[in-house]
């Protein structure tokens, strides 16, 4: 190989690695390999920046505006009440649950809508005494196997469009990658109500109500005169109390939260402490401090939410006390769950993962603040009741019928009717330009416009070409159904290391060169690169709503595995059969 290609190679590894490690945002990673590649005058100034003029970003972003729209207005608030109602049986709940989620993500973002049916499964599952670990794996595999339906169905994909687009084929059609997801789709819903009941665990939630949860239960103390008066809560040694949280301070009827450890104690304060009866021992032990009540009190479920910490979180890597958690968000952490297990240790101490679900104590006000930033996947309020229908989600409504109408036939294209829908949005006043813009995940959308340039320069370092002829020389007996088999599995198991989109990207020159090299039409290759970069069961990290039910869920790492394996190979085994004939190779 060329200087050139063992350089591109050397960036592209170290490009997934950093995305594997998550320690750095996937945005930030990707651009820097554009820029690597640029420097090295491997790809021109135009080929690097590509992407940011390329129709794949600025389409991603007009649907994240639709999805915001959605989830203002609560259009998907009756699916869990209707879907499930009273519904009885392990695989009935599956079914009724999978089947309209499932067919909501061919049209929708599919990440709002795991954002806004995961607290609504959670609350169903609580209120008819089941673990949500039945449901909430199911929800995000039906939100996934919905989104290779349609080419709006996920980001990925409108990326792989875009960029065979800029090779010179044609862009994928509306309903064209159907043809392959649709069968996939029902194959997989099929496959997941079947192995439920015998691959699905059950788990205690990260936030399970068990009579002892320190989220349920308070311990009220009163401050007496003496030796507390006018000390800081640090200098009362209530700060690093064994199981016990101070949670609010009572003082004149006004409820203060969170506590701040310069916060001054008064005689006549009422303290309350969340944390588990049997600890309650710490604080009868304090001087100055007294049982203001003989009983537990339940806590007000309005101030706590559930959080979940993203890849692209600036909490990864970092603790609540290097973070400054209190003082940016205006919130205190009283447990932070991790693989469905609670973490044992000093809460400040521990550095948070991606995927770790935060028990958060904030003003009423948190979720409508943080819900639109990228700090986290998903905010649950506890005990949510469900959304009401917005007195415009008919509107909402007719102005996502009418983007898929003229997309489908062909009368605009996918970005034009779009960006159509966005400003259609902010016009009708059903969003604000303000809430417009927060809608948009600027880390996603950088992120897939970097990774053009990172693929322009494998297919012009020739390093595609020589990965191809490998694939092609290891599988070429198979025939084109083997080389296929290579791609579409490479494919998936990139996606489950990377992001999606990443995974698609870097698959799409190397797949098309393969087929080329073995004299084999591409376009079926592209089509299975879209949706095998679209799909991943087998991991927590590997497709973002996975990671947003993993802590809610109670998940283990193992159960996805466990639970994914059979659609995992069933979608292969699909894409195999229908793929050649779908697009003849």
């Amino acid at each position: 190989m060329s200087w050139e290609a063992w350089f591109t190679l050397a960036v592209i590894i170290t490009v997934l690695v950093l995305l594997a490690r998550e320690r750095v945002p996937p945005s930030v990673a990707m651009s820097g390999g554009m820029v690597a590649v640029l420097l090295a005058g491997i790809v021109t100034p135009e080929q690097a920046l590509s992407g940011f003029s390329n129709a794949a970003p600025l389409t991603v972003a007009a649907l994240f505006v639709l999805a915001r729209a959605v989830e203002k207005t609560g259009v998907m608030a009756p699916v869990v009440s209707a879907a499930l109602g009273r519904t009885r049986g392990r695989r009935a709940q599956v079914a009724r649950l999978m089947a309209p989620v499932a067919a909501s993500s061919a049209f929708l973002n599919n990440t709002p809508i795991v954002a806004m049916l995961l607290p609504q499964v959670s609350e169903w599952s609580a209120r008819n005494r089941q673990s949500a670990s039945r449901l909430l794996m199911p929800l995000s595999f039906a939100a996934i196997l919905g989104g290779v339906v349609t080419v709006i169905g996920t980001s990925t994909n409108l990326v792989v469009s875009g960029l065979i687009q800029e090779a010179g084929y044609d862009p994928i059609g509306f309903f064209e990658i159907g043809k392959v997801g649709l069968p996939l789709c029902l194959v997989g819903l099929a496959v997941a109500v079947l192995w439920a009941p015998i691959g699905l665990k059950e788990r205690r939630p990260a936030v399970e109500e068990p009579s002892e949860s320190p989220r349920q239960f308070a311990f009220e103390m009163r401050v007496e005169p003496g030796p507390l008066e006018g000390k800081t809560v640090e200098e009362a040694g209530l700060r690093n109390l064994a199981g016990v949280f101070l949670a609010s301070i009572e003082r004149g009827g006004e409820l203060h939260a969170p506590v701040a450890p310069d916060d001054r104690l008064r005689a006549g304060d009422y303290l309350r402490f969340a944390g588990r009866a049997g600890d309650v021992v710490d604080l009868q032990g304090i001087r100055g401090l007294a049982p203001a009540s003989s009983h537990l009190h339940p806590i007000d479920a309005s101030r706590y939410f559930e959080a979940v910490v993203g890849a692209t979180s600036p909490l990864v890597g970092s603790t609540l006390k290097d973070s400054g958690f209190r003082a940016r968000y205006q919130a205190a952490v009283i447990a932070i769950h991790r693989a469905g297990e609670e973490v044992d240790a000093k809460l400040g101490e521990v550095p948070l993962r991606v995927g770790d679900t935060l028990l958060i104590l904030a003003d009423t006000g948190f979720q409508a603040r943080w819900r639109d930033q990228t700090d986290f996947l998903v905010i649950a309020p506890f005990r949510a009741a469900p959304p009401q229908l917005g007195r415009r989600a008919w509107l909402v409504g007719v102005i996502g019928l009418g983007l898929i109408f003229v997309a489908s036939i062909g009368l605009l294209p996918i970005l034009q009717a779009s960006l159509l829908a966005a400003v259609a949005l902010v016009a009708f006043g059903i969003l604000r330009p303000g809430e417009a813009r927060a809608s948009l995940d600027l880390d996603v959308i950088v992120t897939i416009a970097a990774a053009f340039g990172v693929a322009a320069a494998a297919q012009e370092s020739g390093l595609a070409e020589k990965i191809a002829e490998v694939l092609v020389g290891a599988l070429g007996g198979f025939g084109g159904i083997g080389i296929l088999a290579g791609v579409i599995v490479a494919a998936m198991v990139l996606t489950a290391v990377v992001s999606n989109n990443a995974a698609a990207l870097l698959m799409v020159p190397i797949g098309g060169a393969a087929a080329v090299s073995a004299g084999l039409d591409p376009r079926g290759f592209f089509i299975a690169i879209a949706v095998a970069a679209s799909i991943d069961f087998m991991t927590p990290i590997g497709y973002q709503t996975n990671t947003m039910v993993w802590g809610p869920g109670g998940y283990r790492f193992s159960d996805y595995p466990r639970f994914g394996f059979p659609l995992t190979i069933a979608s292969l085994i699909t894409m195999l059969v229908v793929v050649p004939v779908a697009w003849p190779l």
